[in-house]
């Protein structure tokens, strides 16, 4: 099966690495292998790229495509989170930059199998790592009204979330919810039809919403932020891509608590708490995509780039 993703942010996430050639980089979500691709080519035989995915599809197009630099590459199965541990495990203390390139790849949207796009009928999956026993079924069918209601609210940010909730309630109450058809119709049924022509699927919310609670997307990126920007060197950069406000909100906080780590009352002349700031915020604002991009793939309309820089002088 071959797997197809278009790599948003190319270039711009590439440059913002500043990459050297003897560095050492880690790609957190190695997918296809296309940003891999031109950061590998950018290395000599003395730099370094370790590439981490939990998608077994992802992690065998981008061993096929990153082979021509085998002696320089290693991929690893795993989650970014754990990206600590797998650079121990590598001998690896530090490095020069880290990115990420979150969300859902086009080879997941795209694979009906799968089960995270409701435009297909497939079995309601959604699992980034499939040796994940729990699926999109477990969480539509097993969690009560009210958790469905937080999930489509918080992650969704779906003001039908509450009607939303109760039609699933009171469809699984008949009959499992088994495919993504079954779980779009019954979503498509609890949001008012005019609100239907105006806007896009009735469906994506939700379906992101559930995506992001099965996979834990957003605890994720928030448990890493610190400690990826902990592992870079002096001057090192973590790079990352985000799709939707919740994620970009929590690169932008945490960026910005890195940078202004100090929790002194405002107005006190002197800081007495002792924290230190660990850098600086290179994107005051996001780097976005250019028009000729988002006309070419409709998926880079909502990217959002942005970029923190190790300070020389590690805390």
């Amino acid at each position: 099966m071959s797997f197809h993703h278009i790599s948003v942010l190319l270039n711009e996430t590439v440059d913002s690495l500043n990459i050297r050639p003897d560095g050492i980089y880690v790609d957190g979500t190695l997918g296809g292998g296309g940003h891999a691709f031109q950061v590998a080519s950018r290395l000599t035989a003395g730099g370094r790229l370790i590439g981490i995915d939990q998608d077994a599809d992802a992690i065998a197009a981008a061993t096929e495509r990153l082979s021509p630099f085998a002696d320089r590459v290693t991929i690893v199965r795993d989650n970014y989170v754990n990206v600590r541990a797998v650079l121990s495990q590598l001998h690896i203390s530090g490095v020069d930059g880290i990115y990420l390139d979150l969300g859902v790849s086009s080879h997941q949207l795209d694979t009906a199998e799968r089960g995270f796009s409701y435009i297909e009928d497939a079995p309601l999956d959604m699992r980034m790592d499939r040796r994940q026993d729990r699926t999109a079924a477990d969480l539509v069918n097993e969690c009560s009204e009210q958790e469905l209601f937080r999930i489509i609210r918080d992650y969704g940010e779906d003001r039908f979330a509450k009607n939303i909730a109760k039609h699933i309630v009171k469809a699984r109450a008949e009959k499992r919810i088994e495919t993504t058809r079954e779980l779009a119709d019954i979503v498509r049924g609890a949001i008012p039809m005019k609100i239907q022509l105006t806007g896009g699927h009735p469906a994506m919310r939700s379906f992101q919403a559930l995506r992001i609670e099965l996979n834990g997307e957003l605890k994720v990126l928030e448990a890493s932020i610190d400690s990826m920007i902990g592992l870079l060197k002096p001057g090192g950069r973590l790079s990352i891509i985000t799709f939707h406000s919740l994620e970009d909100r929590i690169v932008k906080n945490g960026f910005r608590k890195n940078e202004n780590p100090c929790t002194c009352p405002p107005g006190l002349p002197v800081c007495v708490c002792g924290e230190k700031s660990r850098g600086r915020v290179i994107t005051r604002k996001p780097i976005v995509p250019l028009e000729a991009e988002t006309e070419e793939n409709r998926r880079a309309r909502s990217a959002k780039l942005r970029v923190f820089e190790r300070s020389a002088e590690q805390n």
